[in-house]
């Protein structure tokens, strides 16, 4: 079995590395320079969606719409009809339930070249089922032509890259900065919108978002109790690769691993495809239960509903019939 390429640390440790504060708002700033098309619109959140870095250097290309997410939906389809590539922000919340129709009317169903990005999802903020988007993959899971992005830690840049360059409408999932290290996942190869991490001949955890870090973790516990399991970041949601079901049917006992319900995300895609491709597999899904979140923090949270480390690994042991 090969040895994991990356440790836990990897995941936490910045020592000296200079990591940017705002890896999505200098990737977006560095992207807009390059090409003028791209406009950056925020609901007045040009702080926590880190488009003051583009406000501040190029503010031809920053519009400030206010608390307006319906209307800045319609204002990015039409700066798209006129050629420009607008990039939308607020939180993940408020892109999808409150402008819902708007994304869907003005976005998707005429195919324009608008990028949605949400900040935030999940349980990645302390304020409560107000701000806390649990759904929000699968109602644009749920659009036809809506690419989804959700960067993995270290991959911000490349998910950017990857919305510039598809033409048409895509949805951008993006947690808050965090300390974690530069480069501490690889950027998607080929393509493809995975990322092998980890091999492991007891089967495989396939994670999104927040939960790579603490799948990855979990390896590592798991790994201490002598299951070797493999761990694969999953950065594009929809379309989800075909390759997925391969490596899901190879492994044979795959649990999903997401910052999102159960309903309707990661676990629900790959769900689908094990279903319709008629394969016989352990498998399970750890995320958000069926149930709303309550404010707290995002620490407090991952271990009430058991998708930390810890949460994982029982999961992943029950899953062999290994647990309690």
């Amino acid at each position: 079995m090969n040895s994991p390429t990356l440790t836990v640390n990897d995941f936490t440790d910045r020592s000296a590395l200079g990591v940017a504060a705002k890896p999505y708002g200098s990737a977006l700033l560095a992207a807009a320079r390059r090409d003028p098309r791209i406009v950056a619109l925020t609901a007045d959140l040009s702080g926590p969606t880190e488009t003051d870095l583009l406000r501040d250097a190029l503010p031809d290309q920053f519009f400030q719409v206010g608390i307006a997410e319906a209307n800045m939906m319609g204002m990015a389809g039409g700066m798209a009809r006129c050629g420009r590539i607008p990039f939308v922000h607020t939180f993940s919340v408020f892109a999808t339930r409150r402008a819902y129709d708007q994304v869907a009317m003005q976005i998707a169903y005429p195919r324009l070249n608008a990028k949605v990005v949400g900040f935030i999802p999940g349980l990645d903020t302390l304020l409560g089922v107000s701000h806390q988007a649990i759904d929000d993959i699968a109602m644009m899971r749920a659009l036809p032509n809506m690419r989804i992005l959700e960067p993995a830690p270290g991959q911000v840049e490349d998910a950017v890259a990857e919305a510039v360059a598809h033409d048409g409408p895509v949805y951008l999932r993006l947690a808050r900065a965090k300390p974690q290290a530069a480069g501490a996942v690889a950027p998607p190869s080929a393509g493809r919108g995975y990322t092998r991490l980890r091999e492991g001949a007891d089967g495989l955890i396939l994670a999104s978002g927040l939960g790579v870090p603490e799948a990855h973790d979990a390896a590592e516990r798991l790994a201490a109790r002598g299951i070797h399991v493999g761990v694969v970041a999953v950065t594009r949601l929809k379309p989800l690769s075909a390759d997925l079901l391969a490596l899901a049917r190879a492994a044979g006992t795959v649990l999903t691993v997401e910052n999102h319900s159960i309903v309707g995300g990661l676990g629900s895609a790959l769900a689908e495809q094990i279903a319709e491709a008629g394969c016989a597999l352990r498998f399970a899904r750890v995320g958000v239960p069926d149930a709303f979140g309550y404010g707290a923090t995002t620490p407090y949270l991952f271990r009430e509903f058991g998708m930390d480390a810890e949460g994982i690994t029982r999961r992943f042991e029950g899953l062999l019939g290994r647990g309690e």
